[in-house]
């Protein structure tokens, strides 16, 4: 298998990149010639609230160099310090987690289970599953975990499973954990932030009930699978591929470093959560929330990399830097994606646009307009896999709406509809890749996991009604 441990983690390709700019910039585009054709208006104002639009008599659009630009000026119009905070965070998170990855820190946390668990083979893939979704749904990680696949699959392989339930307790797991997102900083934080939410941790108990649902569904998948390829091995997804390595031993080699790693990541991840817990709880800080959690990652994660490394500031701010690189073509989305909102601002159309949506689903229920937006978001997705682009281009425009949904529900519509699909849409990057590392197809992929998917969906929908009825 292929050794992925020095590759950056987040690694756009030139084709992705090529394809979601050029869609970004034709939205772009469309915004501009709204700004022409769209009656002129502008919102009222009732101290910070607002309560309606009027018209305004103005002609023309948007001067077509402002809204070439629009990536750049946004950031020194209302808003853009918010924009610029967010881009920051993005740029720390990847280097600490492209230095975590680096430097062992995960494979070291996961071969600390690997050993406690040893001996208790279905029990171990349960906890390793486990770990992997607490990696999604925490911290936000996918595509890192491709880094880790060889070696769980090699694992598997050596517990008398296959290499594929490696990719189920690892990949799928962490997938799962992504878009249940209980503190996920790609979504949840990120997307509260655009909202303008005091907190994104308010009735974090309703994520985390989700969460333990969907491990229990995670859990019965692992178990049907591994029970049917005990009863048929020929019946496994890898059948054929892993009879050339079955003579491979999963050797977990010891690393003179690996307790004070772990003990290093372990900390640094606890300063983390209550860097969190913290800043939620005092209302008079937590609209410093994401500034809080830079420092953490900036500070924590050069910290306990330059622990792992035994001081080697060279090593270090390498993989530090090769990580925020990685994130760069991210930003460009995002500035894309947040220019749409400017350009039509700009252009004195998106109260226009805010009242005639107001207008229309005035008379539709709440579960109506939940699911329409649930199939908007899904929609999206095929086409923008990236999580911070697409937040910003539709939680920039749904907050402003009158929607009847609270912003804690607008989150939760929006984790779930971009979360589960990059497990399913053949646009994901790490599904297709990971796939192609264990030589199983896309179409045998979707064959096999249709009634996983189904019930999944079937969950978000009841998890979707339920919040609706507690008021989430």
């Amino acid at each position: 298998m292929e050794n992925t441990k020095n590759k950056k983690l987040i690694n756009i390709s030139t084709k992705t990149f090529i394809g979601v700019a050029i869609l970004l910039f034709l939205l772009m585009v469309a915004a501009i010639v709204m700004t022409f054709v769209l009656p002129k208006s502008e919102f009222i104002y009732e101290g910070e609230k607002v309560i309606g639009v009027t018209a305004l008599s103005e002609k023309g659009g948007i001067p077509i160099w402002k809204g070439i630009l629009s990536p750049l000026l946004l950031l020194g119009a209302d808003g853009g310090i918010a924009i610029i905070m967010l881009c920051i965070f993005l740029l720390v998170i990847a280097g600490a987690f492209q230095a975590m990855n680096d430097n062992n820190g995960i494979k070291v946390i996961v071969s600390r289970i690997i050993k406690r668990f040893k001996d208790k083979k279905f029990l171990l893939l349960c906890v390793i599953a486990l770990i992997f979704m607490v990696f999604g749904a925490f911290l936000g990680l996918f595509e890192e975990m491709l880094t880790l696949l060889p070696i769980v699959a090699i694992l598997t392989l050596s517990l008398g499973y296959d290499s594929f339930t490696g990719f189920l307790i690892s990949i799928v797991a962490c997938g799962f954990g992504f878009s249940t997102a209980i503190t996920n900083p790609f979504t949840v934080i990120f997307a509260s932030n655009l909202l303008g939410m005091e907190t994104p941790f308010v009735k974090v108990w309703f994520r985390i009930i989700i969460f333990i649902v969907m491990y229990g569904l995670m859990v019965l998948s692992i178990f049907l699978y591994t029970r049917r390829i005990k009863k048929k091995p020929e019946s496994s997804l890898t059948y054929e591929r892993d009879l050339s390595l079955k003579d491979e031993e999963f050797t977990n080699e010891e690393n003179p470093n690996e307790k004070k790693i772990f003990i290093s990541y372990v900390s640094f991840f606890g300063v983390a959560l209550a860097t969190i817990i913290i800043f939620s709880a005092i209302s008079a800080i937590r609209d410093y929330t994401v500034v809080g959690l830079i420092a953490v990652f900036l500070i924590g994660g050069i910290l306990v990399s330059l622990i792992s490394t035994d001081w080697d500031f060279k090593k270090t701010f390498k993989s530090f830097g090769k990580g925020v690189v990685s994130v760069l073509p991210t930003l460009v989305f995002i500035l894309m994606a947040s220019s749409i909102k400017y350009i039509l601002a700009e252009g004195h159309v998106l109260p226009t646009i805010v009242n005639s949506v107001n207008n229309a689903v005035a008379d539709k229920n709440v579960y109506a307009i939940t699911f329409i937006l649930f199939a908007i978001i899904l929609g999206l997705e095929f086409f923008i896999s990236s999580s911070t682009a697409k937040a910003v281009f539709v939680m920039s425009i749904v907050g402003m709406l009158t929607l009847g949904l609270s912003k804690e529900m607008l989150v939760l519509i929006y984790t779930f509809a971009d979360g589960y699909t990059n497990l399913l849409f053949p646009t994901s990057p790490v599904l297709l890749i990971g796939l192609s590392m264990l030589g199983v197809s896309y179409f045998t992929w979707l064959k096999k996991s249709w009634p996983l998917f189904i019930v999944t969906f079937a969950l978000v929908a009841l998890f979707l009604v339920l919040g609706l009825a507690i008021k989430f």
